[in-house]
C-alpha cells in the first residue's frame, strides 16, 4: 500500500463496524450509526466500542443489521427534507425490524 492509499488513524476512526450474531460485518460511517441513539450512546460513552469502532450485535442476524445499516444510511441523506421517497420494508421482515430499530432506536 503506498503512502497516498493508507489510511490515517483519524479515517479509521470515522468509520463503525457492526457485527452480527452470524458474523457478517458492516462497515459505515460514524457520522451514519449515529442516527441510532442506542450506537451513538455506545460510541461516545467510556464503553470499549467508543475506543475500537466495532460493535459486536449479538442478538442480530445480518439480514436485519443490513436493512437498519441501510435505513441509517437514508435517514442521514434526507435528514430536514420535507419530500423523501419511501422507505421500503418487506412484508416478512417488518416484526423483527422493529424490535430492532426500537433496541437502535432509530
Amino acid at each position: 500500500m503506498s503512502d497516498t492509499e493508507e489510511i490515517t488513524q483519524d479515517e479509521q476512526n470515522q468509520i463503525v463496524t457492526l457485527i452480527s450474531k452470524d458474523g457478517f460485518q458492516f462497515q459505515l460511517p460514524k457520522e451514519v450509526a449515529l442516527v441510532s441513539g442506542t450506537l451513538k450512546s455506545m460510541l461516545s460513552t467510556s464503553f470499549k466500542e467508543s475506543a475500537t469502532n466495532r460493535i459486536i450485535l449479538h442478538d442480530m442476524e445480518a439480514v436485519l443489521i443490513e436493512k437498519v445499516v441501510e435505513y441509517c444510511f437514508y435517514n442521514w441523506k434526507y435528514e430536514g427534507q420535507v419530500d423523501v421517497p419511501d422507505f421500503d420494508v418487506p412484508t416478512e421482515m417488518a416484526l423483527e425490524l422493529l424490535v430492532v430499530s426500537d433496541f437502535l432506536e432509530v
